[in-house]
């Protein structure tokens, strides 16, 4: 009767972790049906913001940080870094940043950078024109390229915020999402 148990234990421990593992490679396609939901967030299926006219109407009396973060959850499998970890804004004016991104393995990969805007609450006043996230990104066994984003600060940002966070975490694309493409 025990080994029974422990082989019913095993089996369901087992199919926790594959599908946990499925789980895992489902969240950047999932991400991306949900963006386009609530019309919001990774915008790379080319809606109008990465076609959007840009009309600037610098405020050159405020001064905004914007602070730029890189995260890949795979250790050693890309090199990715914004070239600055930061910039003064004036809102209203079109800037861009770029971004380093290096494939460390040995075979051809696709993958995709996820957005995310802190304090979350401001996300609506930070409008991405162009961005290497707006669709996933082929690279070749190690090859590096320059990422470039350009984005202007709605002048209409709340006066107490003076620092906006972007961040992008950086991920292989499996196989299957990127077939179709």
């Amino acid at each position: 009767m025990s080994g029974r148990r422990h082989r019913s234990l095993v089996g369901r421990l087992l199919l926790f972790t594959v599908g946990s593992f499925a789980f895992g490679f489902a969240l950047v396609p999932l991400y991306s049906v949900l963006c386009r939901v609530w019309d919001t967030g990774n915008r790379w299926y080319g809606t109008q913001t990465a076609q959007a006219a840009v009309i600037e109407r610098p405020d050159a009396d405020r001064v905004v940080t914007i602070e730029f973060i890189a995260s890949v959850p795979h250790a050693g499998d890309w090199e990715f870094a914004p070239h600055a970890t930061s910039m003064q804004v004036h809102p209203g004016k079109l800037y861009e940043a770029d971004f380093h991104a290096r494939n460390l393995t040995a075979t051809a990969v696709v993958a995709q950078a996820v957005p995310s805007i802190a304090p979350s609450s401001v996300a609506r006043y930070f409008k991405k024109t162009e961005c290497f996230c707006f669709k996933p990104q082929n690279f070749a066994a190690g090859e590096s390229r320059e990422m470039p984003v350009r984005f202007i600060v709605d002048p209409s940002l709340p006066p107490d915020v003076d620092r906006i966070t972007l961040s992008y975490s950086f991920f292989d694309l499996p196989r299957t999402a990127t077939a179709g493409q």
